[in-house]
């Protein structure tokens, strides 16, 4: 059994590689996105970990061995999975494992852009005590705060921010507008939640349906004072239509952890706003989800290698290919 990790950024693979070995297998890093790199680094390899690297359909044709690729994360932009199951490989994911720590770094984004926290730290050390480039500053009792996407993650973010004291909406095209959910949330359209919300708050995967979902014009049928959040997908957000929202004071301010660009440059014109929190595609992390997630994209990839059903599949048709 040889696993070849396509690429990580974490500080070590050795959660991983002791899965591996502990099935009498091989894992090596290859440290390559590029298709061809991948293809050259994985030619006698059955399995493949990935974390961002291209799964495309000419990785899958020059490795007629592969059986198994397993995305180190959620999403699965970068993996071609139609093609994947047409070459027989099955498709695998870690849905649900960061689904505490994703929706914290939510809620703590908006709490940190809608009371300007950043801003009053920075002008207190510079000598400027004063609120006044803070305000306005709202209680967060009764403004409303619409989730994007009501998945495990965005159904935790809600629970979240109903607990602080938010008027929580919900949009989810498995939802019917004027549903009530059993925790008391209401469904409301994409429209209306852009129109009534004051924290727009994204947990939906990168498709082409949602590619730049939130365009020019969405944001311009969001509120002044509203307050954009994603800890999604950068390419769920249009940056360039963004910027100029911010730029003509068309919103209120955004929390970013993910961006279309990354790393982002330091001279962004994202970077010129006070009211805009970045982070560095950091939503996913606490010490627990680390090693959730390493662990149980490893076992995914050799559940499937020793014969046995993977906790999570997302094309379970080719398991009973021949």
């Amino acid at each position: 059994m040889h696993i070849v990790f396509t690429d990580c950024d974490h500080d070590s693979i050795d959660i991983e590689r002791e899965c591996v070995e502990a099935e009498g297998g091989r894992l090596t890093l290859c440290q390559d996105v590029t298709p061809e790199g991948i293809i050259a680094n994985a030619r006698d390899a059955q399995g493949l970990i990935v974390q961002y690297g291209q799964i495309t359909e000419e990785v899958l044709a020059a490795l007629p061995g592969l059986r198994v690729v397993s995305r180190n994360g959620v999403g699965m932009d970068t993996v071609d999975i139609e093609a994947a199951t047409r070459h027989g490989v099955a498709v695998c994911n870690v849905p649900d494992y960061g689904t505490e720590a994703v929706s914290d770094h939510a809620i703590a984004l908006a709490l940190t852009v809608q009371r300007d926290i950043t801003g009053l730290d920075r002008r207190l050390r510079q000598g400027e005590p004063g609120l006044g480039a803070a305000k306005p500053i709202f209680q967060l009792r009764g403004r409303r705060f619409g989730v994007v996407g009501a998945g495990a993650i965005g159904m935790a973010t809600a629970r979240k921010a109903a607990g602080l004291g938010f008027e929580v909406v919900l949009c989810d095209p498995r939802l019917t507008p004027g549903e009530t959910t059993s925790e008391g949330w209401a469904v409301v359209s994409f429209d209306e939640l852009l129109a009534s919300s004051q924290v727009v708050s994204l947990h939906l995967p990168l498709t082409e349906q949602t590619h730049h979902l939130i365009d020019a014009d969405a944001l311009a049928a969001m509120r002044e004072d509203a307050i954009l959040i994603n800890t999604a997908r950068g390419g769920v957000v249009d940056t360039a239509a963004l910027v100029e929202a911010l730029s003509q004071g068309r919103l209120m301010g955004a929390g970013l952890d993910v961006l279309e660009e990354e790393p982002l440059a330091i001279d962004h014109p994202l970077t010129r706003f006070d009211r805009v929190i970045l982070t560095p595609h950091a939503a996913f992390y606490t010490e627990e989800s680390y090693v959730e997630l390493k662990a149980r994209s490893a076992q995914n990839a050799v559940d499937v290698l020793a014969g046995r059903r993977p906790r999570n599949i997302i094309n379970p048709e080719v398991l009973a290919q021949p």
